[in-house]
């Protein structure tokens, strides 16, 4: 039973985590587009919109930073797998190559915003 109480903690402290970085983004002038969008290659957290350019987002919460940084944790694994997801989201919304894109990591290490977030544009240099 305990399993399950740890699951259901992290998957609430996910969605607050989420929608921290969305407030956030929105305060910077982005805007929302749409939350959590599963595909083949896993979940995209954010899809912001900047003018032109779509962001996917990619929402780290790491409160104990002894293995990685909520940021350093976004490793070429996952970056592949964010990268493979928004390629299938495109192509599902039927939205062209020409779209600019880029991919950014918003990396929170508390939920009671007594730290701001960090906001890492471009993390991955695709733009």
């Amino acid at each position: 039973m305990a399993f399950f109480r740890k699951q259901k903690n992290k998957a609430t402290r996910g969605e607050l985590a989420e929608q921290q970085a969305r407030t956030f983004l929105q305060q910077q002038g982005l805007h929302y587009v749409a939350a959590n969008i599963k595909g083949p290659g896993g979940e995209i957290d954010l899809i912001m919109r900047e003018q032109q350019t779509l962001i996917f987002v990619e929402v780290r919460l790491r409160s104990n930073v002894n293995y990685s940084s909520a940021a350093e944790s976004v490793n070429a694994s996952k970056q592949h797998k964010l990268i493979k997801t928004a390629a299938w989201y495109l192509q599902q919304q039927k939205l062209t190559d020409e779209i600019p894109c880029r991919f950014d990591v918003v990396a929170l290490s508390t939920l009671d915003g007594s730290q701001p977030p960090l906001w890492i544009v471009d993390a991955f240099g695709t733009a």
